[in-house]
């Protein structure tokens, strides 16, 4: 199920990028077992990601916890860094 949700935020990032082959998506677990994924974008990418004031962040977030709550994962915690 973490899968689908990580190839969907694969595929949502990379749609956002100008340099898609350099994005990463990673998926952990916390020690309570929650997912985490981890999003790597190059550093000049990290402005399209965010968004002026986060927004572009804050409607990542809704839809892959969207995404995530359809799978049947009731919470996911996202990162967004870059390299």
């Amino acid at each position: 199920m973490v899968e689908d949700v990580k190839k969907f935020t694969e595929e949502l990032i990379k749609s956002l990028v100008s340099e898609p082959d350099l994005v990463k998506v990673q998926d952990f677990q916390d020690e309570e077992e929650n997912p985490i994924i981890e999003i790597m974008v190059s550093e000049s990418d990290m402005g399209r990601v965010i968004g002026k004031s986060g927004k572009i962040a804050k409607a990542v977030r809704t839809l892959i916890q969207a995404a995530a709550f359809n799978k049947g994962i009731k919470r996911v915690k996202i990162n967004i860094d870059s390299f």
